[in-house]
């Protein structure tokens, strides 16, 4: 974990406004700026950002937080990759045993490692060099022309061409000195050393297809061989910098696409992501020679709501999409849609957006089949649906799957789709499957009545707005009330930041709250009070709710110790409780409930 300490001073020297700005244009609207959210689309701006409060909230879809989870959102970026982003645009450097490398926490660094800065370097040296070579080589030109590519789109990717030559990097580098110099390749995955110790170029006689991760640096390389030789793709190794389970080729430059298009294409090669970006597709994306992981989708959901699997239509491509709908299941929330595009036998998106063209992809792409439909199509073919045996297969295959369903609104429907298929009735089916009834029960989707703000409500707002008045907080009024467990939960959990921070009593607003809490089970009730105190008057009097939350909680806490007292019988009431329930009614008197 990286210090809350350190959050909050990065958060106290970020201004969200220039954060927010470098990606939209604001417009000031009254204390606050405004502009159409970035996660979903609308033509009335509904997003919000209070340079006061140090927040950004969208009134139309929710979305709602810091400095941090902007980046996060924005960007898709980890939750540390964005810290270190913030901290390097404010000159500050994060604990150096806390920085993490494309998702994974670094080790202490050993004598023999390089710096990832170092690496940095090396790859963008080699980067610069392919691109050159590439000048020079009319083997490699005549193969990309021959291939559809024109040089602007070319140039566009940063294709490069590695030479055949076994030590083809010798030139490219002026520092550092040879030796050094060997063993940044050798980490960087550029050069092979061999068990007597002799070292060679990775990449020879090969197109190269440069990979960025999400801050849009050089980690790692694919190449494509010239001639008939094998592997027809070879890729970087894992590296400091480069894992390829995590990576996603061209979506560095593809985010902006993504948001406008609402959705992004995953297809599986590197040329079929260039060739549909010339042919004006460019909300698309590859894997690196690799399966779709569950860190792909949950990158690519953070991206956008819709993501579309596009594979060969043999056996093969039904595999790789079987394989990316098992690691989409838990990553799914409602709202969120995976769908799956199947080629014509033959064809790859390459070949196929040649052929035929954009509009005839974008048709093909229109008919991509949901994740529920492929799912259920794909399970029935295994079976005799004539069959009872085949039917009571069928649930039994579909059960695993759907316990990895989080989202209730989607494993709601998988249920009611498999009720139609097997024969079953819901209820049947729901005990076949061990799930809990209330877990599909539509009427936990009803909206609760409206309840007036409850007072842990208004001292969270409270609070948020100006930790100081923790100060005048009678903690012996926060007793457990069923009703309003949820808010005194979060209410307790608040209390318990600013206790361990003390010094945010001295600022009047909590910038770095809600990435304390990014983890914790109270961020979205945090984020929603939080949200509503962007409709307070400047001149909102403070003191004056403070005491009417306060007030509050004194009578509930002398009506529930009376309502105690008075369902005891009054033989079983001792003197002292008597006299209690004598002066509870008195001062009751009068009193709001």
């Amino acid at each position: 974990m990286i210090p809350q300490s350190f959050i909050q001073d990065l958060l106290a020297r970020v201004d969200i406004v220039d954060v927010v700005e470098r990606h939209l244009p604001l417009k000031k609207a009254g204390a606050n700026y405004s502009a159409c959210c970035p996660f979903h689309s609308e033509k009335t701006p509904s997003f919000t950002v209070s340079p006061t409060k140090q927040f950004y909230h969208c009134f139309g879809c929710s979305a709602h937080g810091s400095a941090i989870g902007f980046l996060m959102e924005y960007d898709g970026l980890s939750f540390v990759e964005a810290v270190n982003d913030l901290a390097r645009r404010v000159g500050m450097q994060v604990p150096s045993d806390q920085v993490e490398l494309q998702g994974h926490l670094a080790q202490e660094p050993s004598e023999s490692s390089k710096s990832v800065q170092g690496l940095v370097e090396v790859m963008e040296t080699a980067g610069r060099f392919y691109r050159q070579q590439l000048k020079s080589s009319n083997a490699a030109i005549n193969y990309l022309k021959k291939r559809g590519l024109t040089g602007e789109t070319a140039a566009r990717f940063g294709i490069g061409y590695a030479p055949p030559d076994w030590q083809n990097l010798d030139f490219a580098f002026e520092e550092p000195p040879a030796e050094a110099r060997t063993e940044l390749l050798v980490d960087a995955g550029l050069v092979i050393r061999n068990d007597d110790g002799k070292c060679y170029s990775r990449f020879r006689d090969r197109i190269m297809f440069p990979i960025l991760n999400l801050k849009g640096k050089l980690v790692g390389f694919g190449g494509r061989v010239l001639g008939s030789g094998e592997p027809k793709y070879l890729n970087s190794p894992e590296t400091a910098l480069f894992q390829k389970g995590r990576e996603l080729y061209n979506l560095f430059h593809a985010r902006k696409a993504i948001r406008d298009a609402g959705k992004v294409i995953v297809v599986e090669g590197y040329m079929d992501v260039v060739a549909l970006s010339q042919h004006g597709i460019e909300h698309v994306v590859a894997t690196l020679g690799t399966a779709i992981t569950s860190f792909h989708v949950q990158k690519l959901l953070r991206q956008t709501d819709e993501v579309i699997f596009c594979f060969d239509g043999d056996d093969a491509g039904r595999k790789a999409a079987w394989r990316a709908l098992e690691d989409s299941l838990d990553q799914l929330v409602d709202g969120k849609n995976v769908r799956f595009l199947f080629l014509p036998q033959g064809e790859d998106p390459d070949s196929y957006v040649r052929k035929h063209g954009k509009n005839a992809f974008d048709e093909l792409a229109a008919q991509s089949l949901p994740l529920s439909i492929f799912l259920f199509r794909e399970l029935s073919a295994r079976v005799d649906l004539k069959s009872s045996e085949g039917r009571a297969r069928l649930v039994k295959d579909a059960r695993p799957l759907l316990a990895r369903v989080a989202a209730p609104g989607l494993a709601l429907m998988l249920v009611k789709q498999l009720v139609e298929i097997s024969g079953f009735s819901q209820r049947e089916l729901e005990d076949l499957l061990k799930i809990r009834r209330t877990s599909f029960n539509p009427i936990r989707e009803r909206l609760p009545r409206p309840k007036p703000a409850s007072p842990y409500r208004w001292l969270i707002q409270i609070l948020l707005h100006d930790p100081g008045y923790i100060g005048k907080l009678d903690r012996e009024l926060l007793l457990p009330d069923p009703e309003y467990a949820e808010e005194i939960a979060a209410l307790l959990a608040l209390i318990e930041f600013i206790d361990a921070h003390p010094h945010v009593k001295e600022n009047t607003a909590i910038p770095s709250c809600i990435a304390y809490f990014e983890e914790s089970p109270h961020r979205l009730l945090l984020q929603k009070a939080e949200s509503e105190t962007l409709a307070w008057d400047s001149d909102i009097d403070l003191e004056a709710e403070f005491d009417g939350a306060m007030a509050r909680l004194g009578n509930m806490r002398r009506k529930r110790r009376m309502t105690s007292l008075q369902n005891k019988a009054l033989s079983a009431l001792t003197p002292e409780e008597k006299q209690e329930l004598q002066l509870l009614a008195v001062s009751w008197q009068g009193q709001p409930g």
